[in-house]
């Protein structure tokens, strides 16, 4: 037992050993008595946050833990100065492994919890990819440098030589960068989010991704509409579906050789085939002025919903009512004027 063999004795060897293989032990009891009675205590309750602090010691904690039992394990036993600086190297990025990757989880569990407050918020979770990705890059950059630096490597000349790469990239895909930046201004100023209808440049279509580089609408005619996040972040962009209700405005001529009778009738008659309609609010209409096909009248109502069907269905039935009272007074829809070009006879 007391024979040596690289710096360290056979009863040394057998300690470290057993403190080893007890500790990876009663990690394995803990796991399957107390981890598991957690687990099923976790999700009776209404928070989530218990759910992850569980979730967190399983998936960081054990393996963490049972990092530290082997190194205390080692620890024991007597290393050459090559030997033990490798030791702590290891200790240093697994423990800089595991640290991150805690970071970059807590920062995803705050954002999704964030954002399923908010309305239709499980659609926007899948928004989270691009700005997760960008984040965890981020942070294992800075854990990456802050590991060489703690290991004892000069990092200046590292962080120079990616400021320097870092400008050549920049002015190389910067319209790259600007589309990413975009996308950062469309997730958290929420100009639009996934399902709204919006129109901008005379092209409308409902926002089916948010990418980070695009965005992708899907038209009224089915085709897909792939733009840059730039041209829509520098554009106007009228986004119908917070909209209220709508606000219809139109014109009616009538013939110059309607009766006076009839124009001072056709004001009412269209208040009360507007009132008729249920999903719409009459504003108002007037005989407003002349032109040369005829006589024009102003109208405005209110749609009582966003929805373009729901206008669409109820200008078809005001339409109906209106040509039916028209045909039954003999009154005529004026058409523009028209000019006629007589051909010069030889």
């Amino acid at each position: 037992m007391q024979r040596v063999y690289l710096n360290n004795s056979i009863q040394d060897y057998l300690i470290a050993f057993g403190v080893i293989l007890i500790g990876i032990a009663l990690i394995r009891i803990f796991r399957r008595k107390a981890l598991n009675r957690l687990k099923r205590w976790a999700g009776k309750t209404e928070t989530s946050i218990d759910d992850f602090l569980v979730n967190g010691i399983e998936r960081f904690g054990l393996p963490l833990l049972n990092y530290l039992i082997v190194y205390s394990g080692l620890n024991y036993l007597t290393f050459s100065e090559k030997g033990d600086k490798i030791l702590k190297a290891a200790t240093a990025v697994v423990i800089a492994f595991y640290v991150i990757r805690l970071i970059t989880s807590v920062l995803r569990l705050l954002l999704e919890s964030h954002v399923r407050k908010q309305e239709h918020g499980e659609e926007k979770v899948k928004q989270l990819k691009g700005v997760t990705a960008v984040f965890n890059f981020l942070i294992w950059s800075l854990g990456g440098v802050f590991l060489f630096d703690n290991l004892g490597y000069d990092v200046t000349a590292v962080i120079t030589g990616l400021g320097i790469g870092g400008i050549a990239i920049a002015l190389a895909a910067q319209n790259i960068l600007g589309d990413l930046f975009n996308y950062f201004v469309i997730f958290f100023d929420r100009p639009f989010e996934i399902g709204d209808y919006i129109e901008f440049d005379n092209k409308k279509g409902t926002v089916e991704h948010i990418g980070i580089k695009t965005t992708r609408l899907k038209s009224l005619g089915g085709e897909q509409l792939i733009l840059s996040n730039s041209d829509l972040t520098k554009s106007r962009v009228h986004n119908f579906k917070r909209m209220n209700r709508r606000r219809i405005s139109f014109n009616i001529t009538v013939t110059s050789q309607t009766k006076a009778e009839h124009i001072k009738e056709i004001s009412g008659v269209i208040k009360n085939i507007i009132n008729s309609i249920s999903t719409i609010t009459f504003e108002r209409t007037h005989f407003l002025f002349f032109t040369d096909a005829g006589f024009a009248f102003e109208v405005v109502y209110f749609v009582d919903s966003p929805e373009y069907n729901v206008y669409a269905e109820a200008q078809q039935q005001f339409n109906y009512q209106l040509v039916e009272y028209f045909q039954s007074k003999g009154i005529e829809f004026a058409s523009p004027p028209q000019a006629v070009i007589l051909a010069k006879s030889k």
